[in-house]
């Protein structure tokens, strides 16, 4: 008996993706702009050759070539991996990516699902060894002329800054910009000149500290410089915090000069404040212990830095430490404070400060005992396997050791470095909340390492 033919089933069109990316923000706002040119390049390329054309979109205005940080490069991949694509079209190779690096990583996740690449404008596609090759070459040629310009552009900014220029940034309080052939200059507001004068005056004769004025220009409606970028959109005009006075005082605009890197030079600017004035500020916040950057690193080793936060306002909580002397020691006791009453006052939020070594004490106790559980243990398990193994790629583990680790958790924590406690708490636990108004700690576990939750009052 013969058995019926059957045709095998006819393939699908081709489904091709079209993404496309500018470096900046200038020129979208149009109606036909960079991205839509680009893609109606890619749509004639994808029409002549029979393929279907997905109707997403996968755009990146304003996003930097340089890295994969990109949220319409993040939905292409998700659907790559969904199955959704067969083919990604570019305009150019460098609107994907301008790091060889990035990209062979992005080919070879295009390999994975089978996935071809084509550019528009260079003919070529992934599918064939000569595409590959020359794709390579032309990347390593974007790259080069990216750390080029890179490196002019920096040297452009070194030479303006040695001649006293300004060369660009965000606008200053008590300074306008004024543009120019020559480029932008920096002119001054008489009113916001006359508040900058004040702030300095207060800080050096009026308090003694950066609190007090803090607390001083909220009553006063003082506030950082408004301003409003070129797409319309307001910018500045914020409380001047802690961290804001402090850039404020420091900044060498003020006296006259510009800073490149570690430098200074004379400024074609008119100074706002006498250099005596300035210096005497300087010395008197070098006395009052804020001489190292706009905020002060952490350097105690806060077991939970990063992941605290405050229930009551919702901003981060941080690490910081005070010192008592007594008759023949100093001890330091450190603390989690929450960073809006940390910079605004005690006013802008009621919520106490912590104790870190009994909070830290706490989450260690709440992380024992999420993880021996035996609903976490699999995952916990997992988790950590996954982290030694990247780390120690070359080390074979038995996952019935990792699991005797875990139950043998005081010991085995004991006997970590600093950094590898940190590490296991970051990797497990994403964020640990204080409610001042019910005095409890919630610490929420990462859904993929440990699903669970702990609460104490």
């Amino acid at each position: 008996m013969t058995k019926p033919k059957h045709d095998p089933p006819a393939a699908h069109p081709v489904r091709a993706a079209i993404y496309t990316r500018k470096s900046t923000e200038e020129g979208l706002s149009q109606d036909f702009n960079s991205l839509d040119a680009q893609r109606e390049s890619a749509e004639l390329y994808v029409r002549s050759q029979g393929w279907e054309c997905l109707p997403d979109r996968y755009d990146d205005g304003g996003f930097t070539g340089a890295n994969t940080e990109r949220p319409g490069l993040k939905r292409l991949m998700a659907d790559i991996d969904a199955g959704l694509v067969d083919c990604v079209v570019v305009y150019k190779v460098d609107r994907l990516s301008r790091s060889l690096m990035d990209f062979s990583r992005l080919m070879e996740s295009f390999d994975k699902r089978s996935v071809s690449f084509v550019s528009v404008t260079q003919h070529f596609n992934t599918t064939h060894s000569m595409g590959r090759l020359t794709l390579n070459i032309l990347l390593s040629f974007a790259q080069f002329e990216r750390e080029i310009i890179s490196e002019r552009t920096k040297d452009k900014i070194a030479g303006a800054r040695r001649k006293g220029k300004w060369g660009g940034g965000r606008p200053v309080l008590g300074y306008d910009i004024l543009p120019g052939e020559g480029g932008s200059k920096l002119v001054v507001n008489p009113q916001e000149a006359d508040l900058v004068r004040d702030i300095f005056d207060l800080y050096l004769n009026g308090h003694a500290g950066l609190m007090p004025v803090v607390a001083h220009c909220a009553r006063r409606g003082w506030t950082t410089k408004p301003w409003t970028t070129k797409a319309g959109k307001p910018q500045g005009g914020k409380v001047l915090d802690k961290d804001a006075l402090y850039a404020l005082l420091t900044n060498v605009l003020y006296d006259g000069r510009v800073r490149h890197l570690r430098e200074t030079h004379p400024g074609e600017h008119e100074a706002i404040v006498e250099r005596d004035v300035f210096e005497q500020v300087q010395a008197k916040l070098k006395a009052n212990g804020r001489a190292g950057g706009s905020q002060v690193r952490n350097l105690r080793g806060a077991l939970l830095k990063g992941l605290v936060r405050c229930g009551a306002c919702g901003c981060g909580m941080h690490h910081h430490f005070a010192s008592k002397t007594g008759d023949k020691s100093t001890r330091r006791y450190r603390y989690y404070v929450c960073a809006t009453a940390a910079k605004q006052g005690w006013d802008a939020c009621p919520a106490p400060s912590l104790p870190a070594a009994d909070l830290e004490r706490f989450v260690v106790q709440t992380l024992k005992e999420a993880i021996a559980g035996d609903r976490t243990i699999d995952a916990v398990v997992r988790r950590a396997t996954e982290m030694i193994a990247a780390d120690r790629p070359d080390l074979v583990l038995d996952p019935d050791e990792v699991v005797g680790a875990i139950e043998g958790f005081d010991a085995v924590w004991e006997a970590m470095t600093v950094r590898e406690r940190e590490t296991l708490v970051r990797s497990l636990i994403e964020r640990v909340v204080y409610d001042a108004a019910t005095e409890t700690v919630s610490v929420t576990f990462r859904e993929e390492a440990v699903l669970a939750e702990g609460a104490a009052a």
